[in-house]
């Protein structure tokens, strides 16, 4: 290359070095590389590990060692210098070398919380970058910083560090912890071709993660808070591991999940609490009233993990398929699917029902969320409805009751009704659901009775009668006389070991006391009601277009509520009963209003302060009065029908 032709490229980075130093500063950020010396005290390190040389991404070099070096560069490591400089004329000496014979010698870094900052070779990553190389050679020493348990990236780097010792790949990053132990399950699983890649890990990253962040970036995903690895995860929980990505088998994929992804970040105001009405929005046409003018009956599938004789959760939903039936007759033809895997298997039953062109599909366990929004993502013209109480997504519309209030109920009626001051507690799996029914129940108890305990125990199963008595024999064990278990009964159960019950030597002295019972048939019918009536102009109404939409439906509604023992309940208990469901009807009270501490003693919701929508669904603490704790979900195990999609997504704000 002539000097002109250098010239000419070191004015071009240098332009763009001054357009990235004014964007940093009009945001009021600083607008130079940032330094190690200005991001970390030394007080901070627990201790220095030599990595010796490493391939390192070029992307993940972030800054200088020390801030005297960080002035000659813009934030994005281009050159600040001007022309007639010295540094610009060494600058472009190493441009020539890398475009004549390539630059070979490795550069000095430190490596912190997975970023790098140059000891040597600062300009030499300038260079890199602008050329727009993905990775180099490095001498890398480790900085390691002491363990603080409650910082989160602190938390998450030494999850990484694990990572990194079983995978030496240190181009992925996550925003919450845990998903390094998900993401190494995942390689542990991949297919190695060993006459090709020197391992595993090498193979997935050139065919899995590259190709995907190739992918996702070009279709837009760099606009979103998360990281290409939350991204990545994510896109492997919905499809599963392919044996290689690429874009004309997996761009469609992609780009559906990042519209799923950038709706996720927004759905804290498309949650409906109230009512099943959703405005009719003008110019839309209607596909499902277009379908229904040539063909009289709406198709209806409802898919349960179970069957309705062998589960209380299963029959409960085929009461209200039931229903609507009665209720729309000839309006509708509904079919229900029994026993379907809770994996990801279930997505091949909602493609053929899919197929068969139902309008409508219910899939009416949390355990079905992944598949469910596979399926949905697939095949947009079929309206997936999945019973879960997560985030909302912009293809699947989540429908759950807000089961905590009647459980605060039963908290009252058993604390009340203790003579131990023990109660137990079965709980199913520590989703967000059963986490905030379990405090609402401890608060009740705890409400008419401070001196009582809540003795909580976990089946890892939803809808396990089985196993549920079973950690009810341990409750009783372990000194408690009133147990909460199960919400519903298997059809003619006679054992009264479900909702809240007192137990006794034998069978003829338990005695049941209430539950909190679920109607469906409500929901259902309102549903129906909404697309046949034409409220719903289109199924795309009910998800507000691109905006998801969620219901968190509550005693109001008539969806959840309490049913209580006229015989083994006293007239006093009962009008206090019935006052305190009235008044949260007429949301003049609410279960989770301040204070509220945690078992830490730990103020968690101040005096009047209320907890919201996100608040309750985002609860992982459980309240003072809770013995027991809240499980590692890391540690469930992989054969647990929720473990390969916990987290599928998380809210990151």
């Amino acid at each position: 290359m002539n000097q002109l032709e250098l010239e000419n490229v070191y004015e071009q980075a240098n332009k763009s070095a001054k357009q990235s130093w004014n964007a940093m500063v009009n945001k009021g950020e600083i607008g130079y590389l940032p330094s190690l010396d200005g991001v970390m005290q030394s007080s901070e390190i627990l201790s220095e590990v030599s990595l010796g040389l490493v391939e390192i991404p070029i992307n993940k070099i972030t800054g200088t060692y020390t801030h005297s070096r960080s002035i000659s560069f813009a934030h994005n490591f281009m050159p600040l210098m001007g022309i007639n400089t010295e540094f610009a004329n060494k600058w472009m000496s190493l441009y020539r070398a890398h475009v004549n014979e390539g630059i070979r010698d490795p550069i000095k870094v430190y490596e912190y919380l997975n970023r790098f900052f140059v000891v040597e070779g600062n300009k030499r990553v300038s260079v890199l970058k602008y050329v727009g190389a993905t990775s180099f050679n490095a001498y890398v020493t480790r900085l390691v910083p002491k363990r603080d348990p409650g910082n989160k990236v602190n938390t998450i780097y030494y999850e990484f560090l694990d990572f990194y010792k079983n995978t030496h790949i240190n181009i992925i990053w996550f925003t919450q912890p845990g998903r390094f132990k998900e993401l190494n399950e995942f390689i542990n699983q991949y297919k190695w071709s060993k006459n090709v890649f020197d391992s595993k890990e090498k193979q997935f990253i050139a065919e899995i993660y590259r190709p995907f962040r190739n992918i996702y970036l070009k279709e837009g995903g760099a606009r979103l808070k998360i990281t290409t690895g939350d991204a990545l995860l994510n896109f492997l929980k919905i499809y599963g591991l392919p044996e290689e990505i690429t874009a004309n088998e997996h761009k469609e994929y992609i780009q559906k999940l990042i519209a799923e992804l950038e709706a996720i970040e927004q759905d804290e105001a498309n949650v409906k609490t109230d009512s099943l009405e959703v405005p009719k929005k003008k110019g839309m046409l209607s596909s499902i009233t277009d379908r229904l003018s040539f063909r009289r009956t709406l198709k209806i599938a409802f898919v349960y993990a179970k069957a309705p004789e062998t589960s209380g959760w299963a029959y409960s939903h085929e009461l209200g398929r039931l229903h609507i039936n009665n209720i729309f007759k000839d309006q509708i033809q509904t079919t229900k699917i029994i026993n379907v895997p809770e994996s990801a298997e279930a997505y091949e039953v909602f493609e053929q029902l899919a197929k068969e062109k139902y309008d409508i599909i219910f899939t009416t366990s949390p355990t079905f969320v992944a598949p469910a929004l596979k399926a949905a993502m697939q095949y947009p013209e079929v309206k997936f409805f999945n019973c879960a109480g997560t985030h909302s997504y912009k293809s699947l519309t989540l429908y759950f009751g807000r089961i905590h209030e009647p459980r605060y109920i039963l908290g009252m009626i058993a604390g009340a009704m203790t003579k131990t001051n023990i109660i137990g507690y079965v709980a199913p799996y520590p989703i967000s659901e059963v986490v905030s029914s379990i405090n609402a129940f401890t608060l009740g108890v705890r409400a008419v009775n401070p001196y009582a305990k809540v003795k909580a125990m976990w089946t890892y199963r939803w809808d396990n009668p089985e196993q549920g008595k079973d950690v009810a024999k341990h409750l009783i064990e372990a000194g408690v006389d009133i147990i909460s278990n199960e919400d519903l009964p298997v059809p003619g159960d006679m054992s009264k070991e479900y909702g809240v019950y007192a137990i006794g030597k034998d069978e003829q002295d338990k005695k049941h006391y209430a539950m909190a019972i679920w109607n469906w048939g409500v929901f259902y019918e309102s549903v129906i009601r909404n697309i046949l009536t034409g409220t719903w102009k289109t199924l795309a109404d009910i998800s507000a277009g691109d905006q998801p939409m969620n219901f968190w439906l509550g005693m109001n509604t008539g969806i959840v509520d309490v049913l209580y023992s006229n015989r083994n309940i006293n007239q006093p208990m009962k009008s206090l009963v019935e006052g305190v469901k009235t008044a949260i009807i007429r949301n003049e009270f609410n279960p989770f209003i301040g204070p509220i501490y945690d078992q830490n003693k730990v103020l968690r919701v101040k005096t009047g302060q209320v907890c919201d929508y996100e608040d309750i669904i985002n609860m992982d603490w459980l309240v003072d009065g809770v013995e027991g704790e809240l499980p590692n979900t890391e540690d469930l195990k992989p054969t647990d029908p929720f473990s390969y999609m916990k987290n599928i997504v998380h809210n990151e704000g």
